[in-house]
């Protein structure tokens, strides 16, 4: 994540369809007679109760049944499907430098690169020289490593680090935890030509110090990243990323979680790569 709202096209940190599905938890109402009042149920709505819950199980078991003819990586979606419908081939399984990598190479290939990529140039990773050295190195395409690796030395330096309560080498003061994550909400494809991609990476972010001395407390916010793309022959590679403020959705009404609470969450709840 940058320190800044908008970088120069290089430097400085850092979904295409709005194509994930996400479930939440029903909650039960509660009760507030005390279970003493219970709306009455007939036979006919436990007749129908049982009848949709058989249809649900057939229903899951058509869509789990394979007939043999597909390969489990098929690239085909179903036609049709509301926009919010989870579609998609399997993640890509590679890695460089721990960095997902093989992406296909069509648009849905370079909207998972791009969020991965978005992922990697946002964490507290970048914050170290020789771990930046590395993520660079591994994301970006050979024809722009010098630039990227030169533009993000210049955004993280040490006086950078010193405003933001980090040593020279990116690490936090005893007692306190640095945080820097970016987690894409959706990607957006602006241009694709088989052999290069534009794409815009929406994301939220936490960064701070946690820690009941910080002075620095881990904060949220909003920020799309774009990011330019070159196919490698294999993959594909960065060539250029910038970054502006938003879209910044209303904030909610849930109260701030303490310092304590805010560390046993960081410390406890590992991140999430976003290859789809």
């Amino acid at each position: 994540m940058s320190h800044d709202d908008e970088t120069d096209g290089y430097g400085g940190g850092v979904g295409g369809t709005g194509q994930t599905r996400t479930r939440l938890p029903e909650g039960t109402a509660g009760d507030i007679y005390g279970g003493a009042r219970r709306p009455s149920r007939n036979s006919r709505s436990l007749v129908t109760l049982v009848g949709v819950v058989v249809l649900l199980i057939a229903a899951i078991a058509f869509a789990n049944r394979g007939d043999g003819t597909n390969s489990p990586n098929t690239t085909d979606t179903a036609k049709g499907t509301a926009p919010t419908a989870a579609t998609g081939v399997r993640p890509v399984k590679g890695k460089n430098a721990g960095v997902p990598a093989g992406y296909a190479r069509d648009e849905q290939g370079a909207q998972s690169a791009a969020a991965n990529y978005a992922v990697t140039l946002g964490s507290d990773g970048m914050f170290n020289e020789q771990q930046r050295h590395d993520i660079v190195a591994s994301v970006a395409d050979s024809s722009t490593v010098g630039k990227l690796q030169a533009g993000f030395d210049a955004d993280y330096s040490t006086e950078f680090l010193a405003q933001i309560g980090l040593d020279a080498d990116g690490r936090a003061p005893a007692g306190t935890t640095f945080v820097s994550r970016t987690m894409p909400a959706g990607t957006k494809v602006k241009k694709f030509t088989g052999d290069a991609a534009e794409v815009d990476v929406w994301c939220v972010g936490l960064f701070g110090l946690t820690g009941e001395k910080s002075t620095k407390p881990v904060t949220n916010g909003w920020f799309t990243v774009s990011v330019k793309l070159n196919w490698n022959g294999s993959d594909w590679k960065v060539l250029e990323t910038s970054q502006k403020t938003g879209p910044t959705p209303v904030p909610g009404d849930n109260p701030v979680s303490g310092s304590e609470e805010i560390t046993d969450a960081v410390n406890n709840f590992g991140g999430f790569t976003y290859a789809r």
